[in-house]
């Protein structure tokens, strides 16, 4: 090992393992003066995050972690990073074509005035990468990926896109309402059309799992929110409070639509919440916070009900344009509902319910439950499964 080796290696040493900040600020001053250390910065960057892939984590999972606890130029330096080192994969697991589409190509982040700030940033990173604990995978790293067959987004998805769009630009509640319960219904055919096929060829179809990243603020309302649409689409979320996302369980084609839907529906009550809560200012209201946190817990909480109702009705009519019952349905369903359960309960073998605290504002239930009726959406008595 040649000298200038065993000072970078010192200096990653004092910033990943010493003591606070003092051993960062050392690590950072001892590469600023070494010759050769931005290629050992970028080198030992895409190993950390190699390490994160190992450990469960999709590159969405990171960048959502170093956004909330850094700051900006650690997320573009994430992202560079990230891009730079799944070039490498010849395949990669389903959906991080997508993650890193969400990435931007030039977020390179602009070197600073001086090296010290430059290795500085690095570092800080680096040690959040390092203290990722192992999650529960939700698919296989890369590198570990065979490719299936290249297949387009199936019609119903793409008109559910079409309508769920529509009524996140539509400015008339009654027209957004309408296009969200017709999306629901196709979601709801599309999946029960799903699950006959499957059964009828005997094809080996098992759940999968996703992460939907749960933000603050008012995560816990955003939480029960997931967790009604994955409901209502016959899977199950786990909510892991502490990373900021929660795991849902179900199978390729509810996981979609839950995905779709979820998205949606958290436009449309960030909408509404925003133009009621400016009409309850203009009226000399002053606590929006709790204004704001009561209509999402109760736009919420009304989810569940309206939208398993939809679900209902599409099993009745796929039983009906069958010439069948629904009862014909339920042996298939409840086979994949139990499929669905195991599945999380390998995943997840220990689970706790939260308590749902903070919905004290009269005013910001009532507006809330209001825009929850008009987007179509429904209740749950209880706070989502947390690790």
């Amino acid at each position: 090992m040649c000298p200038k080796d065993s000072v970078i290696d010192d200096a990653f040493a004092a910033a990943l393992y010493g003591d606070g900040d003092e051993g960062l600020d050392t690590g950072a001053s001892l590469l600023a003066a070494a010759p050769g250390a931005d290629a050992e910065l970028r080198r030992r960057g895409e190993e950390y995050l190699r390490r994160a892939w190992r450990g469960g984590w999709q590159p969405a999972d990171v960048v959502r972690l170093v956004r909330r606890d850094l700051e900006e130029p650690h997320v573009r330096l994430a992202a560079a990073l990230i891009l730079a080192e799944t070039r490498g994969y010849a395949h990669l697991p389903p959906r991080w074509a997508d993650q890193l589409a969400d990435l931007d190509p030039g977020s390179e982040p602009a070197r600073p005035r001086d090296r010290f700030s430059y290795a500085t940033t690095h570092l800080q990173l680096y040690r959040l990468l390092l203290r990722l604990p192992p999650i529960e995978p939700v698919g296989p790293p890369p590198g570990e990926t065979v490719p299936g067959p290249v297949e387009g987004e199936p019609r119903a998805l793409t008109r559910i896109r079409a309508l769920l769009a529509k009524a996140e630009a539509t400015g008339y509640p009654e027209e957004a309402e309408a296009l969200t319960a017709k999306a629901q219904e196709l979601m709801a055919r599309h999946s029960l059309d799903e699950a006959l096929l499957a059964a009828r060829t005997h094809a080996k179809d098992v759940p999968g799992a996703c992460r939907v990243g749960v933000d603050a603020p008012y995560e816990t309302a955003k939480a029960i929110l997931l967790d009604s649409v994955a409901a209502a689409n016959r899977c199950r979320a786990v909510w892991n409070e502490a990373f900021g996302f929660s795991t849902v369980v179900g199978f390729e084609s509810d996981l979609e639509a839950v995905e779709l839907l979820h998205t949606s529906l958290l436009v449309q009550g960030t909408a509404a919440m925003t133009k009621a809560e400016a009409g309850q200012r203009a009226a000399g209201r002053k606590r929006t916070k709790t204004f704001r946190q009561t209509f999402l817990l109760a736009y919420a909480h009304r989810i569940g009900a309206r939208l398993a109702r939809a679900g209902e009705h599409a099993v009745r009519e796929a039983a009906e344009g069958s010439g069948g019952s629904a009862a014909s349905l339920l042996p298939v369903l409840a086979a994949r509902d139990v499929a669905v359960t195991d599945r999380v309960e390998r995943m997840f073998p220990e689970t706790t319910t939260t308590r749902v605290r903070g919905a004290t504002d009269g005013e910001g239930w009532a507006h809330g439950t209001a825009a929850a009726d008009r987007a179509h959406v429904a209740p749950r008595d209880r706070g989502p499964a947390l690790p």
